[in-house]
């Protein structure tokens, strides 16, 4: 029988990127999860590696001032949310750090200026998720959530006070429904996507439901007021539960109709945040009427499209076909003609395209967490007047500006954290580039 290991005693120093305590033991940095920078902390460890261990808090004998009693009942062991025991405020300052820390050690670059935190809503805010599902047979019922904290089983949960409503309250539901279909140990996950004319739950089932399974989905649909979508393969496989499908829609400042989206589409998980989020990116580019500007990865036009209603034309460009025609349309729908969208494969040394030999004022970049290294000799070509950069990645972003400063001539002028994903690690930032005189 494997031996417990030792309680030791530490002082914590700082947050990690993935929200542990980090104390020093005998030179070797040690991650201590449920513990916060000042704290005195009993633990014990729970992985030892070459450079680093992991470990557990058994007790916290000085707690910080900034901990909180964390608000769902499932913390600590769902692995949804890391930092519900930090105060929402003192999160944004963690975060913050990570960001300047990232710039100084990756990129050797500094910010002129930092942009104050944004911020919206820090509970029911999430609007995009994919959950797990599996009938347990240990506990006799079927288990709908994410994954537990650094485990590949899914928490058991009952109800989930990040995910946007109505979905946060239908975790229980959900699963009792799944735990009486026939087919209920072939439901692997659900797509979580929720808009603001309706919410779609989609169901990747391995095998066909039966007719008594159809009719018991059916019922849920209309008792909860969600749509339901089926998908036994892959994406060409989403099919609605209730044909024809009702497209999803979020708003935007300045959009008559808003942006439509279907159910397995990227789209910000925050949706308050991401108006802020495009609000302050425009702001920064600071456009002018006359102003050509170039979006690159932009999706279903998030960016574009408002940018399109301040300046005489925007090229947006993206890796995803199936995401381009659905930003063409949106343009259709808002009335906006002075918005191209092209498809493009950004990871690639020269792109093809039109787009890439032409001139523009403002750029706009919103990668994915690689970063948009290998587009950045196109972004900068024609020495825009201003570059604002939207990461999901501080690493990414903090690589970038070291590019951008060192090889192409820009000044980090300032940058900032947006709270996309309060209670969690994860990192939203922006950052603005000029040109250097």
């Amino acid at each position: 029988m494997k031996q417990a290991a030792a309680v030791e005693t530490a002082e914590i120093e700082s947050l990690d990127q993935e929200g542990r305590g980090v104390t020093h033991v005998g030179g070797k940095a040690v991650f201590v999860h449920g513990a916060l920078p000042g704290e005195s902390v009993r633990f014990q460890r729970t992985r030892r590696q070459r450079r680093h261990d992991e470990a557990e808090v058994v007790e916290v004998l000085r707690a910080s001032a900034h901990r909180v009693a964390a608000r769902c009942r499932h913390f600590g062991v769902c692995g949804g949310c890391s930092l519900q025991h930090l105060e929402h405020a003192a999160q944004l300052e963690a975060k913050a750090r990570v960001v300047a820390d990232a710039f100084e050690r990756i990129g050797s670059v500094t910010p002129e200026g930092w942009l104050a935190p944004l911020a919206g809503p820090a509970w029911s805010y999430r609007r995009r998720a994919r959950l797990g599902c599996k009938f347990v047979d240990k506990k006799g019922k079927v288990l709908v959530g994410f994954r537990e904290r650094g485990s590949p089983l899914i928490a058991d949960l009952e109800a989930c006070e990040v995910l946007a409503p109505p979905v946060g309250n239908l975790i229980t539901p959900l699963a009792e429904l799944i735990g009486t279909l026939d087919i209920r140990r072939r439901v692997a996950q659900i797509e979580v996507a929720v808009g603001e004319n309706v919410t779609a739950l989609v169901l990747r089932v391995l095998e066909d439901p039966t007719p008594g399974d159809l009719a018991k989905l059916s019922a849920f649909e209309s008792s909860h007021g969600v749509a339901l979508y089926l998908q036994r393969g892959g994406l060409d496989t989403v099919t609605p539960m209730t044909p024809p499908a009702m497209p999803l829609r979020y708003e935007l400042p300045g959009l008559s109709v808003g942006i439509e989206f279907a159910p397995t589409d990227f789209v910000q998980v925050n949706d308050p945040l991401n108006r802020m989020m495009v609000e302050r990116a425009i702001d920064l580019l600071a456009p002018r009427a006359s102003d050509r500007a170039l979006d690159l990865f932009c999706g279903l036009g998030n960016f574009s499209l408002p940018l399109a209603l301040r300046t005489a034309s925007v090229d947006g460009v993206e890796g995803y076909a199936a995401l381009v025609a659905r930003a063409r349309a949106n343009a259709v729908r808002n009335g906006i003609s002075n918005a191209a969208f092209h498809v493009a494969d950004l990871a690639a040394v020269d792109p093809a395209g039109a787009w890439a030999q032409a001139a523009y004022d403002l750029v706009l970049l919103d990668p994915p967490r690689a970063g948009a290294r290998e587009v950045l000799p196109v972004a900068t070509a024609s020495r825009p007047r201003r570059i604002v950069y939207v990461s999901c990645h501080p690493g990414s972003l903090a690589r970038d500006a070291g590019i951008l400063v060192r090889e192409h001539g820009y000044r980090l002028v300032t940058a900032g954290i947006m709270d996309m994903f309060p209670h969690t690690s994860h990192v939203e930032s922006i950052a603005l580039f000029e040109p250097r005189t």
